[in-house]
């Protein structure tokens, strides 16, 4: 077993290097191939830190934390189960045996409101520990209409509750450059990499993406039989886009799924959607951090114009709808 490499929200993530399905799923390269990120045994019994942060005591974290793990094992399509296990002296981020979730003083990481960590068995992907700290530097706030100047502390909670679970990020979102960063103009997903504004509490519900992103990890039996794929591939000049991202939207009921193309012949896959047509499209990832979707060793393609599918897929029920072609064309 090893630790694996840290989760830092807005910086970077480990994903796997096969297609996946709709979202990120975070993955471990291993002598067999890659593995996929997951919980083998639940419940998950986690401490918290007994140290709050000015606004927020260590019961309040300790509530907000509650809050999200029961947000995440809500999720019907789901099967995941968490336990509060306790208060603890120890730090997030030791190598003691312990899921530990706590406020760490971290000034260097001054983009960075909280991160997750694993230690997993690198042969199954199984996680064995996972660790999540909320950078104690920025102001944090519990109010359940959020506080101005104050991050939410359940929201960041929920993201990196999910990176907890196996998921990585997703690109449903956008954003605009200001002065210090980006600045999030509206998410689709829990799962984008790059949070709200201080004072916003949007990012404590799950959205279509995260549903499925979940119910992939751990479906239910439901899940499986109810919801269907689209899987095909996203092609230049006749040959593969590595790092697409695609977009399934369902006009019915308007969700929004994401997936990317992660093989050099640009195949993608994205499960969990509802039975019915679905618009497709496809577009570069040039409005955002490369290295918070993808490991350095992956050469993404951004030379291409955005382009819809020019039919409808239609999407069976506990099925998959194969080769869709989309043809995009250099910018």
């Amino acid at each position: 077993m090893r630790r694996a490499a840290g989760i830092l929200v807005a910086v970077a993530v480990l994903v796997s290097a096969l297609p996946v399905l709709g979202y990120l799923k975070l993955g471990s390269r291993a002598s067999t191939g890659t593995v996929n990120l997951k919980w083998d045994d639940f419940p998950i019994r986690y401490f918290v830190t007994n140290r709050g942060v000015p606004g927020v005591t260590a019961q309040q974290l300790q509530a907000a934390v509650v809050r999200a793990f029961n947000t995440w094992n809500g999720v019907d399509t789901a099967q995941t189960s968490s336990q509060f296990a306790g208060f603890t002296q120890a730090p997030p981020f030791d190598d003691d045996d312990m899921t530990v979730l706590g406020f760490l003083d971290r000034p260097e990481l001054d983009r960075v409101l909280g991160a997750t960590t694993f230690l997993i068995d690198v042969r199954t992907g199984e996680i064995v520990e996972s660790d999540i700290f909320f950078n104690a530097t920025f102001p944090w706030s519990t109010s359940s209409a959020g506080q101005a100047g104050s991050f939410d502390l359940e929201s960041i909670a929920l993201h990196e509750i999910g990176h907890l679970h196996g998921l990585g990020h997703s690109a449903l979102g956008e954003t605009e450059m200001r002065t210090g960063g980006r600045r999030v103009l509206g998410a689709e997903a829990v799962m984008f990499p790059i949070a709200f504004a201080a004072g916003n509490v949007a990012d404590r519900t799950l959205k279509a993406d995260d549903l499925a992103g979940i119910s992939d990890i751990y479906p239910t039996a439901a899940f499986q039989r109810d919801t269907g794929s689209i899987s095909g591939r996203v092609t230049k000049n006749g040959t593969g886009v590595l790092g697409a991202h695609v977009v399934a939207f369902n006009p019915r009921t308007g969700k929004l799924v994401g997936g990317f193309t992660l093989s050099p012949d640009g195949s993608f896959v994205i499960a969990g959607l509802d039975p019915g047509p679905h618009v497709l499209r496809a577009e570069p990832l040039d409005d955002g951090d490369l290295e918070s979707f993808f490991d350095a060793t992956f050469s993404v393609d951004l030379n291409f114009s955005a382009k819809f599918h020019d039919k409808l897929a239609i999407v069976p029920r506990g099925g998959g709808t194969r080769d869709i072609e989309i043809k995009v064309s250099p910018k």
